[in-house]
């Protein structure tokens, strides 16, 4: 059997975009609610866990860090925002510019993310050729 850590990158990166994909939904939810009364914004966190995985590591590369990650503790966080907080008068805490903004951030970081695992995908097949 061959020992090798040439999908620990994949790995993160499958994560990461499960966590992205789970972050678009929860402000689509957001929008979908912005004029329901009472309800309170959602956020997914994930960047955090990310950073205290590698952080925890304590290796000197990124690559030894990745490497010693393990990929079934990378799982966000889904959080009410500011749960005690409400400017408008139905109590609800959602700002339509505020998500629509964040919704186009998490569809770019999403799509970086894709371009990430398809450069590693087309390494794996120029060493496979």
């Amino acid at each position: 059997m061959i020992n090798s850590n040439a999908f620990d990158y994949i790995n993160v990166v499958d994560r990461a975009l499960d966590a992205s994909y789970l972050r678009e939904t929860v402000i689509a939810n957001n929008i979908a609610n912005v004029d329901t009364p009472y309800y309170k914004r959602k956020d997914v966190n994930f960047q955090d866990v990310l950073d205290d995985a590698i952080d925890s590591a304590k290796y000197k590369t990124i690559d030894q860090a990745v490497t010693s990650i393990n990929t079934d503790d990378l799982n966000p966080i889904e959080y009410t925002d500011a749960e005690n907080f409400s400017y408008r008068i139905d109590r609800n805490n959602v700002d339509i510019d505020t998500e629509n903004a964040e919704l186009a951030s998490e569809q770019l970081r999403y799509q970086a993310l894709i371009q990430s695992a398809n450069l590693d995908f087309s390494r794996f097949r120029s060493v496979i050729k």
